[in-house]
């Protein structure tokens, strides 16, 4: 066991979902490194329900904006606070992006430099790497102030791929859930069309956004699955936001065997969803890389993303399959149905929930 250092690690990752499930493996690696879960760093609400009941994290502290003049945002005067009153410890700077406001606000707190290790500088020469190895390679790596102190890891203290963790009260809630909507027993596949663009504008086919998949396939792909076998289940997954649109899919799939699960699916219970569902197929997102830290088997369908870069990772060896992306596509669009179709058929799914 390491010894402890003075204060917790501070990891900073202002991400989105997928982001944050990829950052497990880093936090487990600091956690064992250096003696004390984690303090994490980032914005929105969804932090603290994505990685409750982690043993890496101590605290989770959110940021309203990092755009925004420190005397205008009281998240920012807040966050600094709360930083000086730390016991000081390591801090990792997981973001390559407004680096400058991020030195800045730790300089306001009175965190020196040689307190930090910044990606920015740890990755130069990793590109094209998977992120989970990346964040392995930065786990290593040791601030100057903190460098007699830290220990090196074991092999076990590697996560080879990112992991979540359910609680009995969430798998008492979905069970509850799947009795109520009548699954219990059911083949539960689910489909995810939405991405975090499609979030803020409620549909597909918006300018730029190379994930989006036309919804006719949507509808083509939730039909044949769903005609499969009586005791199959297509659920439609997605945020409240993309409820009309999962909708449309759904009248147009025009099987009974589909339903849609957006008002009714928060994100304590779409984990533990994940963890006895059948299989998905999804696009390059966040529920995606939940999917497969959950062990769900997953297609992953991928637009200007490399999956040499982003493919979810199992911790469980359930089949995680990717189409498209860079060198053969630059969008989800230019994949066709029969070639998902074929790619589900090859994964091994799971038994029914029961």
């Amino acid at each position: 066991m390491p010894p402890s250092m003075s204060g917790s690690p501070l990891v900073v990752r202002f991400g989105a979902v997928g982001d944050l499930v990829l950052l497990t493996p880093l936090l487990h690696l600091l956690h064992r490194r250096l003696g004390q879960p984690c303090d994490l760093l980032g914005s929105g609400a969804w932090m603290a329900p994505l990685l409750a009941g982690n043993p890496d994290v101590r605290a989770i502290h959110t940021l309203d904006s990092r755009r925004r003049p420190y005397l205008l945002d009281a998240s920012q005067r807040r966050i600094v606070e709360l930083l000086r009153a730390r016991i000081p410890g390591p801090v990792y700077v997981c973001d390559t992006h407004a680096l400058d406001k991020v030195r800045w606000l730790l300089a306001r707190a009175g965190i020196a430099p040689q307190c930090c290790v910044y990606v920015a500088d740890v990755a130069a020469g990793a590109k094209g790497g998977h992120w989970n190895d990346l964040w392995l390679h930065l786990g290593e790596c040791t601030p100057a102030a903190f460098a007699a102190v830290a220990c090196q890891s074991s092999p076990e203290d590697r996560w080879a791929a990112p992991r979540l963790f359910v609680a009995d009260r969430d798998r008492d809630d979905l069970r509850q859930w799947l009795n109520a909507r009548g699954f219990i027993g059911k083949t539960l596949l689910l489909l995810q069309p939405g991405n975090k663009r499609t979030l803020k504008r409620g549909r597909l086919g918006q300018l730029g956004d190379d994930k989006t998949w036309p919804i006719e396939r949507w509808a083509a792909l939730a039909d044949a699955l769903a005609r499969g076998g009586s005791e199959r289940r297509v659920l439609l997954c997605g945020a409240p936001s993309e409820a009309g649109l999962l909708e449309d899919i759904r009248r147009r799939s025009n099987v009974a065997g589909v339903a849609v699960a957006a008002m009714d699916l928060p994100l304590r219970r779409l984990m533990a969803l994940l963890e006895v569902a059948s299989g998905m197929i999804s696009v390059d997102t966040g529920p995606a890389h939940m999917a497969a830290a959950l062990g769900c088997p997953l297609v992953v369908m991928f637009g200007a993303a490399s999956p040499q870069t982003w493919l979810p990772r199992s911790p469980f060896g359930s089949d995680v399959v990717s189409l498209g992306g860079p060198p053969l596509s630059s969008r989800v669009a230019d994949i066709g149905l029969p070639l998902v179709l074929q790619a589900f058929d090859g994964l091994r799914l799971r038994v029914a929930a029961r």
